[in-house]
């Protein structure tokens, strides 16, 4: 639980960083570009955990079932983002691209430690 809540704190404060430099819109669509990628990374990770303790062997087929569910969410997230909410493309894709990368570099890492530690524990 301690990483899901360290990587909010990290991108509530890279996002009030950014939001110190930038215009009000900006800071809109970088907060915007962070709040999905944040979702599905918190999200994943709560289950992750949750099915890792209850049932491990179901975890593969959570992660599989995730990612199709990840596909449409950020399908329909990036539509709503740019098309309902008219956010400017090239700030809100720049901080999307940025927030994606980072954040699913982070949760592949927290991931090959529970893992890692499942491993270690089922020995």
């Amino acid at each position: 639980m301690k990483p899901v809540a360290w990587t909010i704190v990290a991108c509530i404060i890279s996002w009030l960083a950014a939001a110190l430099v930038v215009d009000r819109r900006m800071s809109f669509e970088i907060l915007g570009g962070m709040a999905g990628p944040l979702v599905a990374v918190t999200t994943t990770w709560l289950l992750a955990i949750r099915f890792e303790r209850r049932h491990p062997a179901g975890l593969m087929s959570l992660m599989a079932g995730g990612f199709a569910v990840k596909v449409v969410f950020f399908g329909v997230y990036v539509a709503v983002m740019l098309r309902v909410l008219a956010l400017r493309p090239v700030p809100f894709v720049a901080s999307f691209t940025i927030y994606f990368i980072g954040l699913y570099l982070t949760e592949a890492l927290y991931l090959r430690r529970l893992f890692s530690e499942g491993m270690r524990a089922s020995r």
